[in-house]
């Protein structure tokens, strides 16, 4: 069974997303990929709630998530990045998803 996480940052109003993608780019993106392995997407809203990105990441089991998360949490690389990139978030939401059988993610 496989999982998918769902990390949603809204901004501040002072930012948008092209500001929270650039830094994301130029500081966090490579090692977020290589260290989670599992992308699936990143988005901006359009309508609803505005000026937040969302990404989606999929783990083939909650562990598998747990020891990620925690081996990026200790790379140098991710730790710059996140002292920028906190400045700009106003709240943090985070969901764990369980594919339905018929889902093309199951």
């Amino acid at each position: 069974m496989s999982i998918v996480e769902q990390r949603t940052y809204v901004l501040k109003p002072e930012f948008g997303p092209a500001d929270y993608f650039a830094l994301y780019e130029k500081a966090g993106r490579k090692v977020q990929f290589e260290t989670l392995q599992g992308f699936l997407a990143y988005f901006s809203s359009e309508v609803g709630e505005l000026n937040a990105v969302v990404s989606l990441w999929s783990y083939p089991s909650f562990e598998a998530r747990l020891e990620r998360r925690a081996i990026l949490a200790k790379n140098p690389v991710w730790q710059e990045f996140l002292r920028e990139v906190r400045p700009m978030l106003q709240r943090m939401e985070n969901r764990l998803l369980i594919p339905t059988a018929f889902s093309t993610l199951s």
